[in-house]
């Protein structure tokens, strides 16, 4: 149960951190209003890389379906160990997103762009377009998978004077890496979609919009949340599986 709270918890840090980072940018009267997408990509990077540093040495910090699905595919996760996982993720996204929720209580009813709640919560396209949409969600996921899986690999093999480095790497060093690669794709990829590569950090949220009493909220437009569900857990086996087929990893 140890490695399922952390992908819960690790997942609740990530919605909390990256979803306050839109909640800051997008609601009225915060402080934060307007600060633009290199403030929100930035935020989500630090997000990620906060999350990691938290649970990695636990659970290994998937805190993302299309990550744990990717690896599992590839037989580097256990799969009797997917199913809790997910649920865990989803839940811990769920739980964050109510912790953003309550921490800019004071500000959704100034706000009176329901897009604005919404977008809080979870991701929707520029222009909604549903095979572009998903072809966007799964390219960013398979760089994510991609970029994770090589992250890991560089970390097994550094030193320096004959001095194994790995253990200081993949620890103090790979967690930031990768929310370094997480800002890069919402940098790069993430103007279509909002790039959510990760099913757990839209459907949770999107569930939590639903439910909690949000004054003049609007839809939860579940007919766009398959998307971000599927699109990334497609993603996710296709970057690993680059990663297994060129045999990068060695």
């Amino acid at each position: 149960m140890t490695v399922y709270l952390a992908e819960f918890v690790g997942t609740a840090i990530l919605i909390l951190l990256g979803g306050g980072v839109v909640a800051g940018v997008s609601l009225a009267r915060s402080k934060a209003l307007d600060g633009g997408w290199i403030v929100v990509t930035l935020g989500w990077g630090m997000a990620v890389a906060v999350a990691v540093y938290v649970v990695g040495a636990v659970s290994g910090a998937h805190i993302n379906p299309a990550v744990t699905l990717g690896l599992a595919s590839i037989g580097e996760f256990d799969w009797a160990l997917v199913p809790g996982y997910m649920a865990a993720q989803v839940l811990g996204a769920f739980t964050g997103a109510v912790l953003v929720y309550l921490a800019y209580l004071a500000h959704w009813e100034e706000t009176e762009d329901p897009g604005a709640k919404l977008g809080v919560f979870s991701t929707s396209p520029a222009v909604r377009s549903p095979a572009a949409n998903f072809t966007t969600e799964a390219v960013g996921t398979a760089m994510l998978v991609l970029g994770v899986l090589g992250i890991g690999a560089n970390s097994e093999h550094v030193s320096q004077g004959g001095v194994d480095l790995a253990g200081l790497f993949s620890s103090g060093i790979s967690p930031l890496l990768v929310g370094l690669l997480v800002l890069a794709i919402g940098l790069s990829l993430g103007g279509p979609t909002g790039y959510a590569i990760n099913p757990a950090r839209d459907l949770g949220p999107r569930i939590a919009h639903a439910l909690l009493p949000i004054p003049g909220k609007g839809s939860s437009d579940w007919g766009y949340a398959w998307i971000p569900v599927v699109a990334p857990l497609t993603g996710g086996v296709i970057g690993a599986w680059i990663w297994n087929l060129t045999g990068f990893g060695g």
